[in-house]
């Protein structure tokens, strides 16, 4: 196990709780992180939110994208709508892992959730996930007055390999010029399939997600004729931290875990949107690992949720929930 001395206490105490999920066994980790799921989902308290399942068309052709759509009860009028894009090293999980964020996000902010059910690697390499996300965001924007959306304050978030999505989405929304897109939120993004930062370096065995891991994952969504780190052909579409333009973006929230692999290139990502004159708002937390708010009970990660739906509010204009 990696140097954890910086572990907060709280999360400690719990890490041994929490499954170690390898990608060396792609069954094994989606059946493992399906039954965690699954208990979260089992008491989840859905009052005060309706959900309607909805279907976008492909793009360019590709299958139907469903959408898990949340709303407020009985909310009126067009509302912010946040496009949000579920984790899982592009090859684990569903768009419902995310439903107990998504829940909560409807209910205290009061604004639309657009949850997206993307077609998983290896089974659909790139650009299929990114085109799924893209094709939802775009569904959601033409279609946003029979949904009740303000197309004018559409978000779009994802965490771990959903905010790398996220991020692609964002930069093809940008050179499309077809959706504005006025927010992106980054929790805990993978972005960089080179693999190359200390962070990266060092964690090759900490808690819920590692460098073997991440190499997998990369192989896994850039398919057979990826050839490696120095892949030239790589899109920025896919490794976001590959672009080299990044005037144009939205305003920006992202966040990274002391103790993750993904820590200095989601630093990194921030740091680049900064330089090229763009509103970042960059949230490091101590003591954390990647997934660590799973332990949702620990302080830190209450102030994670509180530091996510505050910069939501923010954007989208509307009132904060209490902390």
């Amino acid at each position: 196990m990696a140097d954890l001395k910086n572990l907060d206490p709280e999360l400690a105490a719990a890490v041994t709780m929490l499954p170690q999920l390898g990608f060396d066994d792609l069954e094994g980790a989606r059946t493992g992180f399906n039954a965690l799921v699954q208990t979260m989902l089992d008491g989840l308290d859905r009052t005060g939110v309706e959900l309607k399942l909805l279907s976008a068309p492909g793009l360019d052709g590709d299958p139907e994208v469903p959408i898990r759509f949340f709303t407020p009860a009985g909310a009126a009028g067009a509302l912010p709508t946040l496009v949000w894009i579920h984790g899982g090293g592009f090859a684990v999980g569903t768009a419902e892992s995310s439903d107990p964020l998504c829940v909560a996000i409807a209910r205290e902010l009061g604004i639309a959730v657009a949850n997206v059910e993307y077609r998983l690697a290896p089974e659909t390499p790139f650009p299929g996930p990114v085109n799924d996300c893209y094709a939802a965001l775009a569904h959601v924007h033409a279609h946003a007055a029979e949904l009740g959306v303000d197309p004018s304050l559409i978000a779009v978030g994802g965490q771990s390999a959903g905010g790398g999505l996220a991020a692609g989405t964002v930069l093809m929304a940008r050179d499309r010029g077809e959706v504005p897109v006025v927010f992106q939120l980054l929790d805990i993004p993978e972005l960089d399939d080179r693999l190359a930062t200390t962070s990266m370096t060092e964690f090759t065995d900490t808690p819920m997600w590692h460098r073997p891991n991440a190499i997998l994952s990369w192989q896994y969504y850039l398919g057979p004729d990826y050839t490696g780190p120095s892949d030239a052909s790589v899109s920025s579409y896919a490794a976001p931290s590959r672009a080299t333009d990044l005037s144009g973006l939205p305003r920006t929230y992202v966040s990274t875990m002391e103790l993750d692999p993904l820590r200095d290139e989601g630093i990194s990502y921030a740091v680049a949107i900064l330089h090229a004159g763009i509103s970042v708002e960059l949230h490091s937390f101590p003591g954390t690992f990647h997934g660590s708010s799973l332990i949702d009970a620990a302080e830190v990660s209450r102030r994670q949720t509180a530091e996510l739906m505050g910069a939501l509010a923010r954007a989208l204009r509307v009132s904060s929930p209490v902390s």
